[in-house]
């Protein structure tokens, strides 16, 4: 009994040194980022206070918060709409971009074919494609999910196709050898050796999602931030503008907050243990 109850006591505190340097490491990753962060926010707020800024043009933090807090129903039901745009547009992309991965990576002359049709199409700015969108689905929530999608799906098609490029050939030879079809490793071993890199992906077009949905709800729609957006500019509310532009920053690291934890989820926290390991 004795020795079971010093095992007991060992594991227990064996976890709770687990939890502490977990927590310790964490904290020293975020905590130069919250610094700098409150110290911008003081100068900012000192800067506009005591500098004699015209309040028409530039506000301060405590004046954003409470033109939040004051708003907040009302600029909630638009965040709303940007969220739902937002949101299946990317999950779109996610499934329409490592596909077209795929099939480039697996076709050749497919790659050949449209990849560079692919490239022009994310040259073209939002300015000059969004009033299609808006001719051919009119102001409904459709059009912007669509041009969400179109602007999302080529970071994550492209790391799709480097990453399984970047797969080495011996990972395919030994599941063919041990009987597995070309397909099989294709789907279960190809695309799991290069899952970062298509998390890379991503990540890159998650860092520029709700800007796009935003920038084409503010060319035509009926709701959303950039509904909003224009509102607040056009009668001139200068702290309205800087809480749509903090909803966007926010919500789009929620995103990626989630996109990291589903990576995790996935393909086990590796890198971010050597990097701790590191520390």
């Amino acid at each position: 009994m004795a020795s079971q109850a010093r095992i007991r006591t060992n594991s227990t505190t064996a976890a709770r040194t687990g939890l502490c340097a977990w927590a310790a490491a964490r904290c020293r990753r975020w905590l130069p980022t919250l610094v700098a962060v409150v110290t911008l926010l003081v100068a900012w707020e000192l800067w506009v206070d005591f500098g004699h800024v015209n309040r028409h043009a530039f506000s301060a933090p405590s004046e954003i918060v409470q033109a939040t807090v004051d708003v907040w129903p009302k600029m909630w039901a638009a965040t709303q709409v940007t969220i739902q745009e937002a949101v299946a547009g990317f999950v779109l992309a996610v499934a329409l971009g490592i596909l077209l991965g795929v099939l480039f990576y697996c076709s050749p002359i497919l790659n050949a074919a449209f990849f560079p049709l692919l490239t022009a199409a994310q040259t073209m700015p939002l300015i000059t494609i969004a009033p299609l969108f808006i001719i051919w689905f009119g102001f409904e929530i459709s059009g912007k999910i669509a041009i969400v999608a179109v602007f999302s799906l080529f970071p994550i098609a492209v790391q799709t196709i480097r990453g399984l490029m970047a797969v080495p050939q011996y990972y395919e030879d030994v599941a063919l050898t041990c009987g597995a079809t070309r397909w099989w490793t294709l789907w279960h071993v190809k695309l799991r050796v290069a899952a970062r890199q298509i998390f890379g992906g991503i990540r890159i077009s998650a860092s520029y999602l709700f800007a796009t949905a935003t920038t084409a709800e503010y060319m035509g729609a009926r709701k959303g931030l950039g509904i909003w957006l224009q509102m607040a500019y056009n009668s001139f509310r200068t702290p309205l503008i800087f809480c749509a532009t903090f909803m966007i920053v926010a919500l789009t690291g929620v995103v990626l907050l989630c996109v990291g934890a589903a990576e995790r989820l996935l393909l086990g926290d590796d890198d971010a243990t050597a990097l701790d390991d590191g520390d």
